[in-house]
Formats: structure tokens, C-alpha cells, sequence
């Protein structure tokens, strides 16, 4: 609990919440001397608009209605910002625009795979369409519970297979001349940090000078930076993902030579002052960054387009695993949740690795 609760200038604490009414969506706020209280009186009024009457009979709520109104109020509060815009989009993009009219109660398994096939049909990707199955899933699951529908229209669909999404990262030159192109970049050690350590982009914008430890040479990954209506910083995804990574020596370097910069420029290089800011001493947006910043040394350093991701968190993985790192060390530097995951995702790097465990095996038994 305690998301979206923030500390008024009075020193009271504040949460505010969206409610119901005959003549429309209201927004109410509820105060507290401190935030496990608001939290406590939060989690109260949520409970409480789950017991409230729908505007309309809920024979005539439409799968619009629904989602946009009753359950639009729980996942606001129980979600992550990011998840919660996630929410929006696939509502407001997808599932209303097809089914929005049609009544909660008269959805039927058929009208759910009919509607996958059209999505399917617009080019849509078969990861797109899981999405809006577990949302939609979800939903429904949620209207069984307060007693709107009796079954969930979701059971029992065909979802399309899922391709895996296929890896390319920057081989070791590549690498090696990105890190080259950005050394007259002001945010040079962003680029070291990311391919040598394999964070998140919101990792390392989310970064504060306390998390960053020279001495011992460790990155503390504890929360993202994340954008959408706004820049904000959450907690990491997933338990793995708060992490403690070891640094590299050239990353150590950069990091010293980095903080000396933005201390020159006048920017805070203490506690919690973002590591990597613009200018201005704000903290980067991520946009602006791609634009001024990666894809022109993309360019500096002749690399075909390729997204942040794949230049520095594939390739980080990538150099580690073709070096014979261990999966379960590349697993826990870049925060997956299981090492299926990272199996998954690299194993096309393992196949060719198969000729150097039959010769360890030879070792052993000659």
C-alpha cells in the first residue's frame, strides 16, 4: 500500500481516489497523519466502492462500463503507475473499440476468439494479443467475484503461438566502438554502465549518487525512472531485480570521471541526486536521450539502427554467456525473475556452447 499517497505542505499526508456518482466520476481525497494511516483509510474506500451499485443494472452493463468505471477504480490503486497505463492503453486501444458495446453478461467465449482473430487480422503481434487475453482474463475474473457474470468468457480460447522474439545484440566490436563514439559524451558512463553491467534503461536513469559505492566498486539497483503522463520513479520490477551488481574497472573510471564532470557543472553529486541528468540538472527523459544522444553515436560509430535494449542489455549478455559466465551469474547482473527467463531469451548463445562441455567431459574422463 502507499502508492500515490504524497506529504502535503501542512505535513499531513494525502491519497486521492476516483469514485462512482449518478452524475459521473468524482475524485475525493482522504487525509491522514501519516501515510500507513492514509494507507489503511485508502484500502477502506477502495473495499467500499467495490460494495457500491453500479450506474446502471448490472444486466445492462457493457464491457465498456465495466472496465472504464467498477474495475478501472481497483486496478488505479493496485497497480504500478506503468502497469496502470499499460491498463489504459489496451482498454482504450483494443478491447473498447471491438467489444466495448457489447453487455458484460452477454460476452460469450465465441465473441472473445472472434475478437482475438481481428486483432490477429490488423497485424496485430501474437504477444499483443496475450496481453489483451490477460487483461481481459483478469477482468473477468474480477466481475465473477462481485457477482456481475457467472462465467468467464476468457476460459476456453485459442491463443496464438507466441514466437520468440529474436535477440541481436552488438557483437564485441560494435561494443566496443559505441563505447568508443560516446567517450566525448557527456553521459559516456551511462554507456559504459549499461553495457558492462546489462541494467535497464529505467535503472539507470532511476539511479541516485547513494546507490552508486566507488570505494567497494557496487551499483545498488533499487528503483526505474518511467514516463508516461510525467517522469516518476517506482521500485524495481520484481524482487531480483533489486540487485546489487559488481563494477567493472572501466565503469569504475567512468563513473569517477563522470560524477567530476557533473560536480564541474554544478549539479549535485550526493545522496539522492540522480547520477545521469540533462543540463539543467533534471533527471534525463528517455526520449530526448535516444534522440540527442544514442542514436547520433549509433550513427558515430557506423551501427545499423537498433533499439537501447539490444545494444547494451542483450550485449551485456551476450559478451558474459560467450565468455562462459555461468547463466545463474547473467541471471541475477540483470535482475530476471527466474533463470528461465534468461534461458529463454539466450538460448540460441548456449547451442554453439555444447562443443566446449564435451570437451570438459573428455578432460575428465581420459
Amino acid at each position: 500500500m502507499g502508492k500515490g499517497i504524497k506529504r502535503r505542505k501542512d505535513g499531513r499526508y494525502e491519497a486521492k481516489y476516483s469514485v462512482e456518482t449518478d452524475t459521473g466520476t468524482k475524485r475525493r481525497s482522504i487525509y491522514g497523519k501519516s501515510r500507513e494511516e492514509v494507507a489503511v483509510k485508502l484500502a477502506k474506500a477502495i473495499e467500499d466502492a467495490k460494495d457500491q451499485t453500479p450506474k446502471v443494472k448490472p444486466t445492462e452493463l457493457t464491457i465498456k462500463e465495466f472496465l472504464e468505471g467498477l474495475h478501472d477504480q481497483t486496478v488505479r490503486h493496485a497497480v504500478k503507475r506503468r502497469t496502470y497505463e499499460s491498463y489504459r492503453c489496451i482498454v482504450g486501444r483494443h478491447i473498447v473499440p471491438a467489444i466495448g458495446n457489447v453487455k458484460l453478461r452477454e460476452l460469450s467465449t465465441r465473441n472473445v476468439q472472434d475478437f482475438y482473430g481481428a486483432l490477429l487480422n490488423r497485424g496485430l503481434s501474437a504477444k499483443t494479443v496475450t496481453n489483451v487475453h490477460t487483461l481481459l482474463r483478469r477482468a473477468l475474473k474480477q466481475a465473477i467475484d462481485w457477482e456481475l457474470i457467472t462465467r468467464n468468457a476468457c476460459e476456453g480460447v485459442s491463443l496464438p503461438r507466441r514466437e520468440s522474439p529474436e535477440v541481436n545484440p552488438l557483437n564485441r566490436q560494435q561494443a566496443k566502438a559505441l563505447l568508443e563514439a560516446s567517450k566525448s559524451d557527456r553521459l559516456h558512463a551511462l554507456y559504459v554502465l549499461a553495457i558492462s553491467t546489462g541494467m535497464r534503461q529505467g535503472e539507470l536513469l532511476g539511479l541516485y549518487w547513494s546507490d552508486i559505492d566507488l570505494d567497494n566498486r557496487m551499483v545498488r539497483v533499487r528503483r526505474a525512472l518511467v514516463t508516461g503522463y510525467g517522469q516518476t520513479y517506482e521500485s524495481t520490477k520484481t524482487k531480483r531485480s533489486r540487485r546489487s551488481i559488481a563494477l567493472t574497472t572501466i565503469a569504475t573510471e567512468a563513473l569517477i570521471a563522470h560524477k567530476d564532470r557533473m560536480s564541474d557543472e554544478g549539479h549535485s553529486v550526493e545522496g539522492d541526486s540522480p547520477v545521469f541528468v540533462n543540463k539543467v540538472g533534471r533527471h534525463l527523459h528517455p526520449k530526448n536521450f535516444m534522440d540527442r544522444s544514442f542514436k547520433p553515436n549509433l550513427r558515430k560509430a557506423r551501427i545499423p539502427d537498433t533499439t537501447f535494449h539490444a545494444a547494451t542489455r542483450h550485449t551485456a549478455a551476450s559478451l558474459m554467456l560467450t565468455k562462459g559466465v555461468h547463466p545463474k551469474v547473467v541471471q541475477e547482473m540483470l535482475g530476471h525473475a527466474t533463470i528461465t527467463i534468461t534461458l529463454d531469451t539466450y538460448s540460441h548463445l548456449l547451442d554453439g556452447m555444447g562443443g566446449t562441455g564435451a570437451t570438459a567431459m573428455d578432460d575428465a574422463l581420459s
